[in-house]
């Protein structure tokens, strides 16, 4: 405890040196729009792709830092980095938003994800658009989705950091190094991240109850795991940026509006292992692999899982699975991953060439795992580079598994709609007569446009309806319903 008021104290300092380095603005209400912009520690690494600006209509420009981060893109057989861009801003009501590309002209340009329909006029080389809630976007243009802008717009928050208070951990405007590399976050504290504050080291809440993780600030990309919970009760962590924000053997955990980006290999997004309650809430996550899991026994962590929800999230996938399920678990043990659902997200993309490792949307039972009563809703998926639409199969990988799972049951799929030309055969497979996938339910499937039900208008009567859809149905499946709601 001395170690961590040690901390505190050096922190404090820090705080003071580096708060005339950034400073935050606030545009004042009109008709109900609030607009905050934070300024860049001197010693921020900044991108001169883009150059951004925000502004409530009618009012001054304001200039936003425009951050150097780093992407995955794959190359073959390997991997390269390519420095890509983040900008962000907290607002309420309705904002104009100014993005100047520095390299050259606009002969293409889109804004995602594309549900969001936000129009946008292009003068010159600047594009011009306005915003009427908060939103994690991407800005592309000519098609380079590499090298892109990364916008977050960000709600403003009701929780107003009091610098007195002996249960704040407070981090300022500019860099700071934290001691040993690792924050051990007593119970019962708050760490605020302030949006002009960049964290040089790892958040760690390990065993303890009653943490939050909140503002609009940055962990610094190099720091992996850089937000990782552990053995905890009761933890929010809300708003900032990282490359991933891991959660094990914990339970009553809220994630929302976290951007996570990582490039590196294995670069999870937020893995959920061996935990229950868990709530991951309007997330932006760009990953290196996959991008939300959930699995049992893994890293020693022991269980299962049960009411897991990911809602309102932007899912990006330079790698591996945007949504992945099951690989992980106990075969001494046999667990249950149960009642997950997942809902109104947009999936942006997925590279995979291993046929094993593809899914959009992925329910893989291996260790001894029983997968059952998840819910896929309100899901939008756009035209991925490489992968599957969905995979379900109990399955046995010899690289990362020591059985074959047990089963997957009671599967709804409602409301999916994929648009794009990219899509391999999706597979549905059980493992043997013991192991098996059974009561699945396509509800309002659409791809490209096409509804894909059993008494679909077109079908000839030889197919099976999966065969309309792109889905190769295998052995050890029972009862797959693709169905339309009824008027």
């Amino acid at each position: 405890m001395k170690n961590y008021f040690a901390i505190i104290s050096q922190y404090g300092l820090m705080v003071l040196l580096t708060s005339f380095m950034s400073v935050k603005m606030f545009a004042g209400l009109k008709d109900g729009n609030k607009l905050i912009t934070y300024s860049a520690s001197a010693k921020a690494v900044q991108n001169n792709d883009f150059t951004v600006k925000v502004r409530i209509p009618g009012q001054d420009w304001k200039d936003l830092p425009e951050y150097l981060i780093k992407v995955d893109e794959v190359v073959g057989n390997g991997h390269k980095v390519q420095n890509s861009t983040v900008s962000y801003f907290d607002f309420s009501g309705e904002v104009e938003v100014s993005v100047t590309y520095n390299k050259g002209s606009i002969q293409t340009s889109r804004i995602r994800p594309l549900s969001y329909n936000i129009k946008h006029e292009v003068n010159g080389n600047t594009l011009i658009f306005k915003l009427f809630k908060p939103s994690n976007l991407s800005i592309e243009v000519n098609g380079d989705i590499f090298h892109n802008l990364q916008l977050f717009a960000n709600p403003v928050s009701a929780y107003k950091p009091n610098k007195k208070d002996k249960n704040l951990i407070y981090f300022g405007p500019g860099i700071h190094q934290i001691p040993g590399d690792v924050l051990k976050v007593p119970a019962n504290k708050t760490v605020y991240i302030d949006g002009g504050a960049i964290v040089m080291g790892q958040i760690r809440i390990e065993g303890v109850e009653n943490v939050k993780v909140l503002g609009s600030g940055m962990v610094d990309q190099s720091v992996k795991l850089g937000v990782y919970t552990a053995n905890s009760k009761n933890v929010e962590i809300n708003g900032v940026f990282c490359t991933q924000c891991f959660t094990g053997g914990s339970d009553g955990v809220t994630i929302r509006n976290v951007k996570s980006i990582s490039y590196y290999g294995w670069g999870d997004g937020m893995n959920i292992m061996a935990s229950n309650n868990v709530l991951i809430d309007g997330v932006f996550n760009r990953n290196s692999d996959d991008c939300i899991t959930v699995y049992g026994t893994r890293k020693g962590f022991s269980g299962g899982c049960k009411n897991i929800t990911v809602q309102n999230a932007t899912l990006w996938a330079d790698v591996a699975h945007p949504i992945l399920v099951g690989t992980h678990g106990s075969t001494p043990k046999p667990e249950y991953l149960e009642d997950l659902k997942f809902i109104n997200i947009d999936v942006l993309d997925q590279k995979e060439a291993q046929i094993d490792y593809q899914g959009c949307l992925s329910l893989n039972a291996g260790d001894s795992n029983f997968i059952r009563n998840v819910v896929f809703e309100n899901i939008r998926v756009e035209d991925f580079r490489q992968g599957q639409l969905i995979n379900l199969r109990v399955f046995y990988n010899a690289k990362y598994c020591t059985s074959p799972g047990r089963a997957i049951e009671n599967v709804l799929f409602k409301d999916i709609n994929y648009t794009g030309k990219n899509a391999q055969l999706s597979i549905i497979a059980g493992y043997d007569d013991n192991r098996k996938v059974k009561d699945i339910v396509f509800e309002n499937l659409v791809i490209n446009g096409t509804l894909i039900f059993d008494t679909m208008p077109g079908k000839p009567a030889w197919f099976k309806t999966s065969d309309m859809a792109g889905f190769f149905i295998g052995e050890h499946v029972e009862n797959v319903v693709f169905k339309k709601t009824s008027p």
